[in-house]
Protein backbone atom coordinates (compact mmCIF):
# COMPACT_ATOMS: atom_id res chain seq x y z
CA UNK A 1 0.00 0.00 0.00
CA UNK A 2 0.88 3.30 -0.85
CA UNK A 3 0.34 5.73 2.30
CA UNK A 4 -0.71 9.55 0.99
CA UNK A 5 0.77 12.08 3.38
CA UNK A 6 -1.34 15.55 2.79
CA UNK A 7 0.56 18.38 3.64
CA UNK A 8 -2.43 21.12 5.25
CA UNK A 9 -0.31 23.63 7.08
CA UNK A 10 -0.12 26.72 5.01
CA UNK A 11 -1.87 30.28 5.16
CA UNK A 12 -1.86 31.19 1.57
CA UNK A 13 -1.39 34.97 1.82
CA UNK A 14 -1.16 35.09 -2.23
CA UNK A 15 -4.96 34.37 -2.71
CA UNK A 16 -6.27 37.08 0.12
CA UNK A 17 -8.80 38.53 0.60
CA UNK A 18 -10.42 35.13 -0.14
CA UNK A 19 -7.44 33.12 1.80
CA UNK A 20 -7.34 33.90 5.71
CA UNK A 21 -5.09 32.95 8.28
CA UNK A 22 -8.05 30.83 9.63
CA UNK A 23 -9.29 30.02 6.67
CA UNK A 24 -6.24 29.31 4.13
CA UNK A 25 -6.17 28.56 0.46
CA UNK A 26 -6.24 24.76 0.81
CA UNK A 27 -9.99 24.85 2.47
CA UNK A 28 -11.67 27.37 -0.39
CA UNK A 29 -13.57 26.02 -3.20
CA UNK A 30 -11.70 27.66 -6.40
CA UNK A 31 -12.21 25.57 -9.23
CA UNK A 32 -15.37 23.05 -9.27
CA UNK A 33 -17.47 22.12 -6.03
CA UNK A 34 -14.46 20.42 -3.69
CA UNK A 35 -12.13 22.78 -2.10
CA UNK A 36 -8.60 22.28 -3.02
CA UNK A 37 -7.82 19.74 0.09
CA UNK A 38 -10.71 17.54 -0.73
CA UNK A 39 -9.76 17.45 -4.35
CA UNK A 40 -6.06 16.26 -3.28
CA UNK A 41 -8.03 13.77 -0.55
CA UNK A 42 -10.13 12.54 -3.74
CA UNK A 43 -7.16 12.12 -6.25
CA UNK A 44 -6.20 9.44 -4.15
CA UNK A 45 -9.19 7.63 -2.76
CA UNK A 46 -11.15 4.99 -3.96
CA UNK A 47 -8.04 3.24 -5.20
CA UNK A 48 -7.10 0.08 -3.88
CA UNK A 49 -3.33 0.85 -4.59
CA UNK A 50 -3.71 3.48 -1.55
CA UNK A 51 -4.91 3.54 2.33
CA UNK A 52 -6.48 6.00 4.27
CA UNK A 53 -4.51 9.29 3.89
CA UNK A 54 -2.39 10.98 6.87
CA UNK A 55 -3.08 14.93 7.24
CA UNK A 56 -0.64 17.20 9.07
CA UNK A 57 -2.14 20.50 9.38
CA UNK A 58 -2.41 23.22 11.63
CA UNK A 59 -4.26 23.18 14.92
CA UNK A 60 -6.62 26.24 14.05
CA UNK A 61 -7.87 24.58 11.29
CA UNK A 62 -8.23 20.88 12.86
CA UNK A 63 -12.65 20.97 12.91
CA UNK A 64 -12.83 22.31 9.45
CA UNK A 65 -10.68 19.82 7.87
CA UNK A 66 -12.59 16.95 9.69
CA UNK A 67 -15.92 18.41 8.54
CA UNK A 68 -14.90 18.52 5.01
CA UNK A 69 -13.25 14.67 5.07
CA UNK A 70 -16.52 14.55 6.69
CA UNK A 71 -18.65 15.48 3.61
CA UNK A 72 -16.71 13.72 1.19
CA UNK A 73 -17.11 10.78 3.16
CA UNK A 74 -13.50 9.88 3.29
CA UNK A 75 -12.06 8.97 7.22
CA UNK A 76 -8.11 9.62 7.48
CA UNK A 77 -6.42 7.38 9.15
CA UNK A 78 -4.62 10.19 11.07
CA UNK A 79 -4.53 13.96 11.81
CA UNK A 80 -1.47 15.39 12.78
CA UNK A 81 -2.12 18.72 14.59
CA UNK A 82 1.09 21.38 14.63
CA UNK A 83 1.02 23.57 17.54
CA UNK A 84 3.31 26.09 15.56
CA UNK A 85 4.47 26.51 11.14
CA UNK A 86 7.79 24.27 11.15
CA UNK A 87 7.81 24.01 6.99
CA UNK A 88 7.58 20.27 5.52
CA UNK A 89 10.68 18.77 6.50
CA UNK A 90 9.73 18.37 10.19
CA UNK A 91 6.00 17.91 9.06
CA UNK A 92 7.11 15.10 7.00
CA UNK A 93 8.74 13.83 9.17
CA UNK A 94 6.21 13.09 12.31
CA UNK A 95 4.23 11.45 9.33
CA UNK A 96 6.95 9.21 8.26
CA UNK A 97 7.19 8.27 12.51
CA UNK A 98 3.43 8.11 12.83
CA UNK A 99 3.07 5.51 9.70
CA UNK A 100 6.60 3.54 10.88
CA UNK A 101 4.26 2.41 14.04
CA UNK A 102 2.08 0.21 12.80
CA UNK A 103 3.86 -0.68 8.97
CA UNK A 104 7.73 -1.35 8.70
CA UNK A 105 8.67 0.52 6.18
CA UNK A 106 5.44 2.21 4.60
CA UNK A 107 5.76 4.28 1.31
CA UNK A 108 4.57 7.79 1.54
CA UNK A 109 3.14 9.92 -1.14
CA UNK A 110 3.47 12.63 0.10
CA UNK A 111 1.03 16.14 -1.63
CA UNK A 112 0.40 19.12 -0.56
CA UNK A 113 -3.03 20.39 -0.15
CA UNK A 114 -3.39 23.33 -1.85
CA UNK A 115 -2.41 22.56 -5.86
CA UNK A 116 -4.48 21.37 -8.68
CA UNK A 117 -3.92 18.75 -11.22
CA UNK A 118 -6.38 18.66 -13.97
CA UNK A 119 -5.11 15.39 -15.70
CA UNK A 120 -4.98 12.89 -12.54
CA UNK A 121 -4.71 9.77 -14.89
CA UNK A 122 -1.01 11.10 -15.79
CA UNK A 123 -0.37 11.65 -11.85
CA UNK A 124 -1.34 8.01 -11.02
CA UNK A 125 0.58 6.77 -13.78
CA UNK A 126 3.53 8.76 -12.85
CA UNK A 127 2.90 7.40 -9.24
CA UNK A 128 3.45 3.70 -10.47
CA UNK A 129 6.90 4.55 -11.56
CA UNK A 130 7.60 6.63 -8.55
CA UNK A 131 6.60 3.77 -6.11
CA UNK A 132 9.00 1.27 -8.54
CA UNK A 133 11.56 3.76 -8.02
CA UNK A 134 11.07 4.06 -4.22
CA UNK A 135 11.19 0.13 -3.47
CA UNK A 136 14.53 0.51 -5.28
CA UNK A 137 15.63 2.88 -2.52
CA UNK A 138 15.16 6.27 -3.94
CA UNK A 139 13.44 9.27 -2.93
CA UNK A 140 11.19 10.68 -5.55
CA UNK A 141 10.52 14.09 -6.64
CA UNK A 142 7.69 14.49 -9.52
CA UNK A 143 9.19 17.25 -11.73
CA UNK A 144 6.80 19.17 -13.68
CA UNK A 145 6.91 19.20 -17.36
CA UNK A 146 7.66 23.44 -18.04
CA UNK A 147 5.13 25.30 -20.04
CA UNK A 148 6.45 28.35 -20.61
CA UNK A 149 9.78 30.21 -18.68
CA UNK A 150 7.96 30.59 -15.16
CA UNK A 151 9.88 32.52 -12.87
CA UNK A 152 7.56 31.25 -9.74
CA UNK A 153 9.10 28.35 -9.38
CA UNK A 154 12.26 26.44 -8.56
CA UNK A 155 13.56 24.03 -11.27
CA UNK A 156 15.01 20.34 -10.92
CA UNK A 157 17.24 19.51 -13.61
CA UNK A 158 17.56 15.76 -15.18
CA UNK A 159 20.21 13.80 -14.61
CA UNK A 160 20.80 10.05 -16.04
CA UNK A 161 17.82 7.68 -16.51
CA UNK A 162 17.62 5.29 -13.88
CA UNK A 163 16.75 1.78 -14.67
CA UNK A 164 13.18 2.27 -14.00
CA UNK A 165 11.55 3.48 -17.39
CA UNK A 166 10.53 7.03 -16.99
CA UNK A 167 12.76 7.55 -13.48
CA UNK A 168 15.80 9.96 -13.93
CA UNK A 169 18.31 10.79 -11.25
CA UNK A 170 18.58 14.70 -9.82
CA UNK A 171 21.48 16.31 -11.60
CA UNK A 172 20.52 19.71 -9.24
CA UNK A 173 17.81 21.68 -7.33
CA UNK A 174 17.75 25.14 -8.83
CA UNK A 175 16.01 28.27 -6.96
CA UNK A 176 13.38 30.47 -8.88
CA UNK A 177 15.24 31.99 -11.48
CA UNK A 178 15.08 35.13 -13.68
CA UNK A 179 13.50 35.76 -16.18
CA UNK A 180 16.35 34.92 -18.79
CA UNK A 181 17.37 31.98 -17.25
CA UNK A 182 13.96 30.66 -16.87
CA UNK A 183 14.30 31.07 -20.78
CA UNK A 184 17.33 29.23 -21.20
CA UNK A 185 15.66 26.05 -18.96
CA UNK A 186 12.83 26.19 -20.75
CA UNK A 187 15.08 25.88 -24.10
CA UNK A 188 16.95 23.32 -22.82
CA UNK A 189 14.56 20.43 -22.23
CA UNK A 190 16.63 19.18 -19.16
CA UNK A 191 14.73 21.22 -16.35
CA UNK A 192 11.62 20.47 -14.70
CA UNK A 193 9.19 22.64 -12.21
CA UNK A 194 9.44 21.38 -8.55
CA UNK A 195 6.11 20.49 -7.70
CA UNK A 196 6.78 19.56 -4.04
CA UNK A 197 5.37 16.46 -4.44
CA UNK A 198 7.27 13.24 -3.33
CA UNK A 199 6.97 9.30 -3.38
CA UNK A 200 9.44 7.63 -0.96
CA UNK A 201 10.55 5.26 1.56
CA UNK A 202 9.67 6.18 5.47
CA UNK A 203 11.97 4.62 6.85
CA UNK A 204 14.59 5.85 3.75
CA UNK A 205 13.34 9.51 4.43
CA UNK A 206 13.94 9.10 8.60
CA UNK A 207 17.42 7.23 7.84
CA UNK A 208 18.91 10.39 5.96
CA UNK A 209 17.13 13.05 7.55
CA UNK A 210 18.69 11.40 10.57
CA UNK A 211 21.96 11.36 9.00
CA UNK A 212 21.84 15.29 7.93
CA UNK A 213 19.34 16.43 10.44
CA UNK A 214 19.31 14.41 13.93
CA UNK A 215 18.10 17.46 15.83
CA UNK A 216 15.08 17.85 13.73
CA UNK A 217 14.53 14.11 14.11
CA UNK A 218 15.10 14.27 17.70
CA UNK A 219 12.70 16.80 17.78
CA UNK A 220 9.79 15.22 15.74
CA UNK A 221 10.05 12.20 17.60
CA UNK A 222 9.81 13.81 21.10
CA UNK A 223 6.77 15.96 19.84
CA UNK A 224 4.70 12.94 18.23
CA UNK A 225 5.65 10.94 21.44
CA UNK A 226 4.58 13.61 24.17
CA UNK A 227 1.75 14.34 21.89
CA UNK A 228 -1.75 13.71 23.21
CA UNK A 229 -4.07 11.86 21.35
CA UNK A 230 -7.65 13.12 21.63
CA UNK A 231 -10.84 12.24 19.85
CA UNK A 232 -9.68 12.26 15.53
CA UNK A 233 -6.37 14.09 16.76
CA UNK A 234 -3.31 14.10 17.42
CA UNK A 235 -1.66 16.73 19.15
CA UNK A 236 1.91 17.55 18.72
CA UNK A 237 3.99 18.52 21.94
CA UNK A 238 3.85 22.59 21.60
CA UNK A 239 7.39 22.45 23.28
CA UNK A 240 9.57 19.65 21.72
CA UNK A 241 7.90 20.76 18.17
CA UNK A 242 8.41 25.07 18.26
CA UNK A 243 12.04 23.59 19.13
CA UNK A 244 12.35 22.37 15.76
CA UNK A 245 14.01 24.01 13.01
CA UNK A 246 12.08 25.64 10.34
CA UNK A 247 13.06 23.89 7.01
CA UNK A 248 11.56 22.69 3.90
CA UNK A 249 12.07 19.10 2.32
CA UNK A 250 14.53 20.24 -0.84
CA UNK A 251 16.66 22.05 1.84
CA UNK A 252 17.13 19.40 4.46
CA UNK A 253 17.03 16.64 2.39
CA UNK A 254 17.16 16.29 -1.58
CA UNK A 255 19.12 18.67 -2.08
CA UNK A 256 22.23 17.03 -0.15
CA UNK A 257 21.04 12.91 -0.54
CA UNK A 258 22.37 11.08 -3.21
CA UNK A 259 18.63 8.92 -3.08
CA UNK A 260 17.27 11.65 -5.16
CA UNK A 261 15.35 10.45 -8.22
CA UNK A 262 12.71 12.47 -10.57
CA UNK A 263 9.77 11.18 -12.52
CA UNK A 264 8.98 14.36 -15.38
CA UNK A 265 5.03 14.12 -15.44
CA UNK A 266 2.62 16.40 -17.72
CA UNK A 267 -0.01 16.25 -15.62
CA UNK A 268 -1.96 19.86 -15.69
CA UNK A 269 -0.61 21.11 -12.47
CA UNK A 270 -0.75 24.10 -10.57
CA UNK A 271 -0.30 25.27 -6.92
CA UNK A 272 -2.02 28.45 -7.62
CA UNK A 273 0.03 30.57 -6.25
CA UNK A 274 -1.51 34.04 -7.70
CA UNK A 275 -4.97 35.47 -9.25
CA UNK A 276 -3.41 35.45 -12.00
CA UNK A 277 -2.21 31.86 -12.32
CA UNK A 278 -5.86 30.99 -11.10
CA UNK A 279 -7.11 33.42 -14.30
CA UNK A 280 -5.26 31.41 -16.51
CA UNK A 281 -6.88 28.34 -15.63
CA UNK A 282 -10.17 29.33 -15.37
CA UNK A 283 -12.69 28.90 -17.71
CA UNK A 284 -13.44 32.73 -19.74
CA UNK A 285 -16.48 34.34 -21.50
CA UNK A 286 -15.67 35.64 -25.24
CA UNK A 287 -13.88 38.88 -23.90
CA UNK A 288 -11.43 36.61 -21.94
CA UNK A 289 -13.01 37.15 -18.62
CA UNK A 290 -13.05 34.92 -15.73
CA UNK A 291 -16.53 35.65 -14.11
CA UNK A 292 -17.43 34.06 -10.61
CA UNK A 293 -20.29 35.25 -8.22
CA UNK A 294 -22.43 38.06 -8.32
CA UNK A 295 -20.36 40.17 -11.30
CA UNK A 296 -21.55 42.44 -14.33
CA UNK A 297 -19.19 43.37 -16.70
CA UNK A 298 -19.57 46.10 -19.41
CA UNK A 299 -16.70 46.44 -22.32
CA UNK A 300 -13.91 44.82 -19.70
CA UNK A 301 -11.55 42.40 -21.35
CA UNK A 302 -9.02 39.62 -19.67
CA UNK A 303 -10.14 40.26 -16.62
CA UNK A 304 -11.04 38.05 -13.23
CA UNK A 305 -13.67 39.38 -11.41
CA UNK A 306 -15.20 37.54 -8.23
CA UNK A 307 -17.36 38.52 -5.46
CA UNK A 308 -18.32 36.15 -2.33
CA UNK A 309 -21.18 38.98 -1.54
CA UNK A 310 -22.41 42.04 -2.94
CA UNK A 311 -22.76 43.20 -6.54
CA UNK A 312 -19.39 43.70 -8.32
CA UNK A 313 -19.93 45.95 -11.54
CA UNK A 314 -17.23 46.58 -14.03
CA UNK A 315 -16.66 48.96 -16.66
CA UNK A 316 -13.98 49.87 -19.61
CA UNK A 317 -10.98 47.80 -17.82
CA UNK A 318 -8.75 45.43 -18.85
CA UNK A 319 -6.37 42.92 -17.38
CA UNK A 320 -7.29 43.59 -13.28
CA UNK A 321 -8.02 41.12 -10.95
CA UNK A 322 -11.01 42.32 -8.64
CA UNK A 323 -12.17 39.71 -5.79
CA UNK A 324 -14.68 40.83 -3.66
CA UNK A 325 -15.75 39.55 0.10
CA UNK A 326 -18.51 40.45 2.84
CA UNK A 327 -15.79 42.50 4.24
CA UNK A 328 -12.80 43.44 1.74
CA UNK A 329 -12.23 44.15 -2.04
CA UNK A 330 -8.72 43.65 -3.45
CA UNK A 331 -7.98 45.59 -6.99
CA UNK A 332 -4.82 44.68 -8.88
CA UNK A 333 -3.40 44.37 -12.13
CA UNK A 334 -3.29 40.77 -13.54
CA UNK A 335 0.46 40.78 -13.77
CA UNK A 336 1.35 42.23 -10.06
CA UNK A 337 -1.03 39.63 -7.75
CA UNK A 338 1.93 37.84 -6.67
CA UNK A 339 2.50 41.31 -4.30
CA UNK A 340 -0.67 40.56 -2.59
CA UNK A 341 1.51 38.60 0.53
CA UNK A 342 3.12 42.25 0.99
CA UNK A 343 -0.68 43.49 1.44
CA UNK A 344 -1.03 40.97 3.99
CA UNK A 345 1.98 41.78 5.68
CA UNK A 346 1.28 44.84 6.39
CA UNK A 347 -2.21 44.25 7.10
CA UNK A 348 -0.27 41.73 9.73
CA UNK A 349 2.01 44.31 11.38
CA UNK A 350 -1.34 46.99 11.92
CA UNK A 351 -3.11 43.54 13.58
CA UNK A 352 -6.62 44.08 11.01
CA UNK A 353 -9.11 42.04 11.68
CA UNK A 354 -9.23 41.45 7.60
CA UNK A 355 -5.87 39.30 7.25
CA UNK A 356 -7.14 36.62 9.86
CA UNK A 357 -10.88 35.94 9.45
CA UNK A 358 -13.26 35.92 7.36
CA UNK A 359 -16.69 37.68 8.59
CA UNK A 360 -18.01 33.36 8.89
CA UNK A 361 -16.30 32.08 11.26
CA UNK A 362 -16.22 28.20 11.41
CA UNK A 363 -16.71 26.13 14.38
CA UNK A 364 -16.88 22.62 15.31
CA UNK A 365 -20.91 23.39 16.17
CA UNK A 366 -21.27 25.58 13.30
CA UNK A 367 -20.25 29.22 12.55
CA UNK A 368 -21.30 32.32 13.16
CA UNK A 369 -20.98 35.44 11.20
CA UNK A 370 -20.39 39.15 12.39
CA UNK A 371 -23.20 41.69 11.14
CA UNK A 372 -21.79 44.62 13.39
CA UNK A 373 -19.20 45.91 15.71
CA UNK A 374 -19.55 48.86 16.87
CA UNK A 375 -18.81 50.54 20.48
CA UNK A 376 -19.62 48.30 23.20
CA UNK A 377 -21.88 46.51 21.02
CA UNK A 378 -21.17 43.93 18.22
CA UNK A 379 -24.30 41.06 16.70
CA UNK A 380 -23.46 38.03 15.45
CA UNK A 381 -25.79 35.15 13.12
CA UNK A 382 -25.36 31.82 15.03
CA UNK A 383 -25.94 28.33 13.39
CA UNK A 384 -25.49 25.73 15.12
CA UNK A 385 -25.57 21.99 13.33
CA UNK A 386 -27.77 19.30 15.04
CA UNK A 387 -26.41 17.87 17.55
CA UNK A 388 -23.95 20.81 18.34
CA UNK A 389 -23.14 21.82 21.41
CA UNK A 390 -21.20 25.01 22.61
CA UNK A 391 -18.45 24.96 25.16
CA UNK A 392 -19.95 25.62 28.81
CA UNK A 393 -18.40 29.00 29.28
CA UNK A 394 -18.65 32.68 31.15
CA UNK A 395 -17.08 35.85 29.95
CA UNK A 396 -15.59 38.63 32.11
CA UNK A 397 -16.51 41.70 30.28
CA UNK A 398 -20.28 40.93 28.44
CA UNK A 399 -23.29 40.03 28.66
CA UNK A 400 -25.33 38.18 26.02
CA UNK A 401 -28.82 38.52 24.29
CA UNK A 402 -30.22 35.62 22.19
CA UNK A 403 -33.12 35.50 19.99
CA UNK A 404 -33.94 32.27 18.23
CA UNK A 405 -34.94 32.61 14.67
CA UNK A 406 -34.91 29.39 13.14
CA UNK A 407 -34.85 26.08 15.11
CA UNK A 408 -35.13 24.95 18.94
CA UNK A 409 -32.22 25.83 21.58
CA UNK A 410 -31.69 24.07 24.30
CA UNK A 411 -29.90 26.98 26.68
CA UNK A 412 -28.49 26.13 30.60
CA UNK A 413 -28.10 29.78 32.23
CA UNK A 414 -26.34 29.39 35.45
CA UNK A 415 -28.21 26.58 37.41
CA UNK A 416 -30.90 27.16 35.16
CA UNK A 417 -31.83 24.97 31.74
CA UNK A 418 -34.93 26.03 29.40
CA UNK A 419 -35.95 25.43 25.75
CA UNK A 420 -36.37 28.04 23.66
CA UNK A 421 -38.27 28.29 19.84
CA UNK A 422 -38.77 30.66 17.03
CA UNK A 423 -38.72 33.95 18.32
CA UNK A 424 -38.41 33.79 22.19
CA UNK A 425 -35.04 35.31 23.60
CA UNK A 426 -33.05 35.16 26.67
CA UNK A 427 -30.27 37.07 28.30
CA UNK A 428 -27.22 35.85 29.75
CA UNK A 429 -25.44 38.30 32.20
CA UNK A 430 -21.88 39.11 32.73
CA UNK A 431 -20.08 36.99 34.40
CA UNK A 432 -22.91 33.79 34.40
CA UNK A 433 -21.95 30.34 32.90
CA UNK A 434 -23.99 29.30 29.87
CA UNK A 435 -24.19 26.96 27.17
CA UNK A 436 -26.03 26.88 23.91
CA UNK A 437 -26.84 23.60 22.22
CA UNK A 438 -28.89 22.37 19.45
CA UNK A 439 -31.54 19.28 20.51
CA UNK A 440 -33.80 19.04 17.11
CA UNK A 441 -32.75 17.76 13.49
CA UNK A 442 -32.41 21.32 11.72
CA UNK A 443 -29.88 23.83 11.78
CA UNK A 444 -30.19 26.26 15.01
CA UNK A 445 -30.43 30.26 13.51
CA UNK A 446 -29.84 32.98 16.33
CA UNK A 447 -29.31 36.80 16.23
CA UNK A 448 -26.57 37.31 19.59
CA UNK A 449 -26.40 40.40 20.71
CA UNK A 450 -23.01 41.40 22.90
CA UNK A 451 -22.60 44.38 25.04
CA UNK A 452 -19.76 45.37 27.26
CA UNK A 453 -16.49 46.82 27.84
CA UNK A 454 -14.43 44.23 26.06
CA UNK A 455 -15.94 41.98 22.99
CA UNK A 456 -12.82 39.97 21.60
CA UNK A 457 -12.89 36.44 21.26
CA UNK A 458 -10.80 35.74 23.95
CA UNK A 459 -12.54 36.78 26.66
CA UNK A 460 -13.58 33.38 26.79
CA UNK A 461 -13.26 31.11 29.89
CA UNK A 462 -14.10 27.41 28.70
CA UNK A 463 -15.44 25.22 32.35
CA UNK A 464 -16.28 22.21 30.05
CA UNK A 465 -16.23 21.65 26.24
CA UNK A 466 -16.86 18.48 23.64
CA UNK A 467 -13.93 19.34 21.03
CA UNK A 468 -11.30 19.33 23.84
CA UNK A 469 -10.69 22.80 23.77
CA UNK A 470 -11.33 23.87 27.41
Amino acid sequence: MIYPVVLSGGSGTRLWPMSRTLYPKQLLTLLGRDSLLQQTVRRVANEGRFAAPLLVANEEHRFIIAEQLREIAVVPLSLLLEPVGRNTAPAVCVAALALSESDPDPLMLVMPSDHTIGDSRAFLAAVELAAAAARSGALVSFGIAPERAEIGYGYIRRGGTLEAEGVFTVAEFVEKPGPEQAKQYLASGEYCWNSGIFLFPARLYIDELERLRPDMVAACRRALAEGRRDSDFIRLDKDAFSACDSDSIDYAVMEKTRCAALVPVAMGWSDIGSWDALWEMSAKDRDGNSIEGNVLAEDTRNCYLRSEAGLVAAIGIEDLVVVGTADAVMVAPRRRTQDVKKLVARLISERRDEADALPTVHRPWGSFTSLHNGHRVQVKHIIVKPGGKLSLQMHHHRAEHWIVVQGTAKIRRGEEEMMLSEDQSTYIPLGTAHRLENPGKIPLHLIEVQSGSYLGEDDIIRLEDSYGRS
